[in-house]
């Protein structure tokens, strides 16, 4: 059968349906495969499904695996202990990819795309219903099993509707490299972020005394605090006396949100601990994290979620979305230690990379990219260090990180702490330094316009409708090839034996007992920088690696203070 230009022996549309206990392993209850070309049909129930030793539908080179949102299937093929198909084309990711940027009246579900192509669907009051039955788990009646395994062959069908109005504009070799990730998301979410459950379990129990002592303990020096409830005339007050200029919104009031907390800490360290205890009181729901009895944090990663790509999980289901101190609770298990391998500067050496510009490609190649660029603008000297030049290349890294997520020098100039002339000056040595990778983000940026669509190296693309917003658009290069690499790198991961526990943004967790954790380390990181080189056309990046054996916990140095005083209160 033909599909995105290849010819495939036998083409497979397949859904399961299970059940699943936060932070626990699906339980398979149903499946239903169609093999479109010869009209093969399988419908079995769980109890059969227990004895197959592998799936009923072929999964080699010849055969094409399409699921919706595929994950999903491939957490179920785990569970039943089967391998995982050659060739998985998976239509949720490639009706993102589509429709990435544009306005989805019913969403991007199996629903959303099948209304999207003009094809029928089961009602959605029947859909929540029977989703509520399988998630009920059994025992399930005669009446009841027939029901869900029709429920399931609903879905299968509306596969073999929605495949032929989207093959024609697919490209089969980009589309089965995303749903090779779809593969790697489930064995990295089937592997799961391993959990201190003792600590997790007190801090669970005292943390309404927690929450209390700590705003007791911190807004000593704020007093912006009444009961539990953050006031904002008091923090207003409180940044006036302290003579704090602070970003204002639209509408005039002061903005609030995580990110600008964050930024205006860096320029203004003592918000640093006011930071922290807001995002700890709201962003942290130890209610919400899904922790499995073996103590692992499994959470849907979400893959393609997000416009550039990445994954979006839920910050309150996984254990790299809340606060960042709550990542104390990450500890391998007796006899094994964890990794966490991230690229260096990936978002600076892919647009060095990616944009041709030699200048920019030397500074990558430095070591410290923000005292190069300095050093390259003529603020610093060539034998500067970080210790003789620390105030400029703070403010050299903020420049670089103020393009790299497309601020302005309004923007800038609050970060650094610094007037709008200096960051109007930062912005322009930046542009005149690095001249060639602004030429690049000028073309790329009058591609978006002119043709409507970005797309990275391996075709994830955005469509540019009516609302453009121009920084974001130069940004998406960065971002989306960024999360190419990631991809493609957890792929090779997780193919090559590499235990991955999570990958987070520009890194990946993976996790092996402590006799073989420095051959997986090497590993990774060889295949990290080959997989960057794939991306970028010959230009390696390279990658650090902290590690933490049993009984070390992990750490994040922004969190530690925290972590400290959280579990000083929990232990008091």
């Amino acid at each position: 059968m033909l599909v995105g230009g290849h010819n495939f022996a036998r083409v497979w549309c397949v859904d399961f349906e299970f059940t699943q206990p936060d932070g626990g392993t699906p339980d398979v209850i149903c499946l239903v495969a169609w093999e479109l070309a010869s009209g093969a049909k399988y419908r079995i129930w769980k109890d059969e499904l227990d004895t197959l030793s592998k799936p009923p539908y072929g999964i080699g080179d010849d055969d094409l695996f399409v699921a919706y949102y595929a994950s999903a299937e491939f957490n179920c093929h785990l569970t039943l202990g089967w391998d995982l198909p050659s060739r998985v084309l998976d239509l949720f990711a490639e009706f993102r990819n589509r429709t990435n940027g544009l306005t989805l009246p019913c969403g991007s579900g199996l629903v959303g795309a099948l209304t999207y192509f003009g094809l029928p669907s089961i009602a959605a009051g029947e859909k929540q219903g029977m989703r509520e039955l399988a998630m009920r788990g059994g025992p399930y009646s005669d009446s009841e099993k027939i029901g869900l395994l029709d429920y399931c062959e609903s879905d299968v069908q509306a596969l073999s509707l929605l495949l032929p109005k989207m093959t024609p504009a697919i490209d089969i070799y980009q589309a089965c490299t995303r749903g090779r990730y779809m593969c790697a998301a489930a064995k990295m979410e089937f592997e799961g972020i391993p959990v201190d459950l003792e600590t997790y379990a007190i801090l669970r129990s005292r943390w309404e005394f927690i929450q209390r002592s700590l705003i007791e303990e911190i807004d000593l020096q704020y007093g912006v605090y009444e009961g539990m409830t953050f006031k904002t005339e008091r923090f207003r007050a409180y940044l006036a006396s302290n003579d704090i200029p602070w970003p204002r919104l639209a509408s005039g009031a002061l903005a609030l949100d995580d990110g600008t907390f964050k930024s205006m800490s860096v320029t203004y360290p003592q918000l640093a601990a006011i930071r922290d205890l807001r995002s700890a009181l709201s962003n942290m729901r130890l209610i919400g994290l899904h922790v499995g009895d073996d103590g692992c944090n499994r959470a849907m990663l979400s893959a393609f979620r997000s416009k550039t790509g990445r994954n979006q999980p839920s910050n309150s289901n996984f254990l790299f979305g809340p606060a960042v101190w709550l990542r104390g609770l990450i500890r391998a298990p007796e006899g094994h230690g964890i990794a966490y391998i991230d690229w260096s500067q990936q978002e600076f050496g892919i647009a060095a990379a990616l944009s041709g510009d030699e200048l920019m490609k030397a500074a990558y190649r430095s070591g410290d990219p923000y005292l190069a660029f300095a050093i390259q603008a003529g603020a610093a000297p060539s034998g500067a260090t970080k210790h003789t030049h620390k105030h400029v290349r703070e403010q050299f890294k903020a420049c670089v990180l103020a393009v790299q997520y497309g601020m302005g020098e309004d923007s800038l100039a609050l970060r650094i702490n610094q007037p709008v002339a200096r960051a109007r000056e930062l912005l322009q040595l930046h542009k005149t330094t690095y001249s060639e990778f602004w030429k690049w983000s000028d073309a790329s940026l009058d591609s978006a316009m002119l043709n409507s669509k970005l797309e990275t190296v391996l075709g994830w693309s955005i469509r540019v409708g009516k609302e453009v917003n121009p920084r974001s658009l130069r940004n998406f290069p960065m971002q989306a090839n960024g999360a190419e690499m990631l991809r493609l790198a957890c792929c090779e991961l997780t193919e090559a034996g590499v235990r991955v526990c999570a990958p987070v943004h520009d890194a990946v967790l993976i996790i092996d007992t402590v006799e073989n954790l420095s051959i997986s380390i090497e590993k990774a990181q060889g295949i990290m920088g080959d997989v960057s080189e794939l991306i970028l056309n010959g230009f390696r990046l390279e990658s650090d690696a902290d590690v933490f054996c049993h009984p070390q916990r992990y750490s994040d140095p922004r969190g530690e203070q925290m972590w400290k005083t959280v579990t000083k209160l929990a232990a008091a």
